[in-house]
């Protein structure tokens, strides 16, 4: 099996991974020195638990969160991944009061992994977050 081929079956696992919050499956697909930097933590993550944690955050603001995978494209130790995200704003996402709506969007992740098959870095609408910071909603 290439790294292509095996890349893309640790994808549709950390589909699953993601949807149902399983710190063990994280650990296992996620190197534990991957560093991760998102809008929400003004310091990297790491690991598993650091990748984990984003969703959590996701989760306490959209308690039924859904990632589903509509499209994956993969060379060699890289997987390109096109995600529909949806669920119910139940809980306070970035100071905004939840508001009971129905959301639903897509984004394009890049996830890159290392010789053991772990990924080691997940790259996501970065021009979503230059937006986000330019206006003031985030820093950057």
């Amino acid at each position: 099996m290439s790294n292509a081929e095996r890349n893309k079956l640790t994808m549709k696992r950390f589909m699953t991974c993601i949807n149902t919050n399983d710190a063990a499956l994280a650990e296992e697909l996620i190197d534990s020195k991957a560093e991760f930097t998102t809008p929400v933590s003004e310091k990297p993550l790491y690991g598993g638990a650091g990748y984990l944690s984003v969703v959590d955050l996701m989760r306490k603001s959209f308690s039924d969160i859904r990632w589903e995978m509509v499209d994956m494209a993969a060379e060699d130790d890289k997987v390109a991944v096109s995600w529909i995200c949806s669920g119910t704003h139940d809980g306070e996402f970035m100071n905004l009061a939840p508001t009971g709506k129905k959301i639903s969007f897509s984004v394009m992740n890049f996830y890159y992994f290392n010789a053991d098959g772990k990924i080691i870095n997940d790259v996501a609408a970065q021009g979503m977050f230059g937006l986000l910071a330019a206006l003031d909603l985030i820093k950057n």
